[in-house]
């Protein structure tokens, strides 16, 4: 799958692509990453990027030549189909369901506005879909596009060791994750739940998925009020809930 990003900080960008399931999917040419500078395309001799805005008030705004100049540099690069994706507080905000759109997709161009944010007119005439990480100000988009390249990499098919390790992942069923537990079976008193330790499939399968319930009740209650449970779930869940009662 091709990333293109189009950043004034590709050091920054770039090492996402160094460490991890990324760096690995990379090394295994199951993802490019293409970083494009809006500086490179820039006319005058200090690479001017930034205005005022029209209108007064605080801070700058990149301008439209060159981060269009960038835009079109990433996208003669790109295979066909492959949306411009603008790293916005305006946007939609970011989720697994998203991530695993992109994940189908030939690729995607990551725009990172820094200062106020970038010409409208670029916006309008040459994005395709504005997204947000979160109801929280960055001062740049590069650390969002990062966040999400790392969702949609793990996602695509042979990147992970097991593929069964993206399907049983938080928020896939639209739940948190079940706890986690590995060796030495006792740490500081504490025990590992005796299910795990019982080789019976079915009932750690159900085990996880209660937990995965009860964690998601409360911890974030939002989350299974899109759900519509059915009367299995509802039935673990109301386990989980009176376990936590004794």
């Amino acid at each position: 799958m091709y990333f293109g990003v189009v950043s004034l900080f590709p050091d920054m960008v770039a090492t996402i692509a160094e460490y991890g399931v990324v760096g690995r999917a990379r090394q295994r040419e199951l993802v490019s990453l293409d970083i494009e500078n809006p500086r490179d395309h820039t006319v005058d001799a200090h690479r001017t990027v930034d205005d005022r805005p029209y209108g007064g008030g605080p801070g700058m705004v990149m301008k439209y030549e060159p981060v269009a100049g960038a835009l079109e540099a990433a996208r003669s690069r790109a295979p066909s189909g492959t949306p411009v994706v603008y790293l916005s507080p305006q946007g939609r905000v970011f989720d697994q369901a998203m991530a695993e759109r992109f994940a189908a997709l030939p690729g995607l161009i990551l725009l990172a506005g820094r200062y106020e944010g970038i010409d409208e007119r670029l916006i309008e005439s040459q994005v395709d879909e504005e997204v947000s990480l979160g109801d929280f100000v960055l001062s740049g988009g590069e650390i969002a596009a990062m966040a999400m390249i790392d969702a949609t990499v793990r996602l695509l098919p042979g990147v992970l060791g097991d593929d069964e390790s993206a399907a049983q992942d938080s928020f896939v069923e639209g739940l948190l994750d079940c706890p986690h537990y590995t060796r030495p079976e006792v740490i500081a008193g504490q025990g590992v739940p005796e299910v795990l330790l019982s080789g019976d499939h079915a009932e750690i399968a159900r085990w996880r998925h209660k937990q995965a319930l009860g964690r998601s009740f409360l911890r974030r209650p939002d989350l299974l009020e899109k759900l519509e449970l059915s009367d299995e779930q509802q039935t673990l869940l109301d386990e989980f809930l009176k376990e936590q009662r004794t």
